[in-house]
């Protein structure tokens, strides 16, 4: 006899939507310089709840959304879809280019990371290029082997 799981069966394509929404959680995070914990905290939800939202486990509350919205000036259509830009004057086309470059060589040498971790990376590169500094090849082979599972 098998055993059954009791847990809730989350659908394959909402475990989609909340790893991406997890990913752009990740970068609005980064992006405001804070730790999972200051998030957590600055958007009233425990660090446990926080992290689960990065990870793409659950969906972030309505409340915790707009809280983030709020105090951050983080764009909320584009946590939930992707839409628009991480914040109203950020290049959003840069963001784009930045994610499959990275996409593309994470897959040519057949690297697999976890969602917060490519998260962290984009932001970091993201950075780099609103702060107007050469990302060079060596800047990305080095954050991916500090985020390598």
């Amino acid at each position: 006899m098998t055993a059954v799981s009791m847990e809730p069966r989350m659908p394959q394509d909402n475990r989609s939507v909340f790893a991406s929404m997890g990913a752009r959680l990740a970068i609005a995070r980064n992006e405001v310089g804070l730790t999972q914990t200051a998030m957590a905290e600055a958007i009233g939800v425990s660090h446990r709840a926080y992290h689960s939202y990065e990870k793409g486990q659950r969906g972030l509350p309505v409340e915790a959304l707009v809280a983030m919205a709020d105090r951050f000036e983080v764009d909320a259509a584009w946590i939930l879809l992707g839409t628009k830009a991480v914040r109203a004057a950020h290049d959003f086309e840069a963001l784009k280019r930045i994610e499959t470059s990275l996409d593309q060589r994470l897959n040519a040498e057949e690297i697999k990371i976890k969602s917060e971790k490519r998260g962290a990376i984009v932001a970091r590169w993201y950075q780099s290029h609103v702060e107007g500094r050469e990302v060079t090849d060596d800047d990305v082979h080095t954050w991916i082997e500090l985020v390598r599972e």
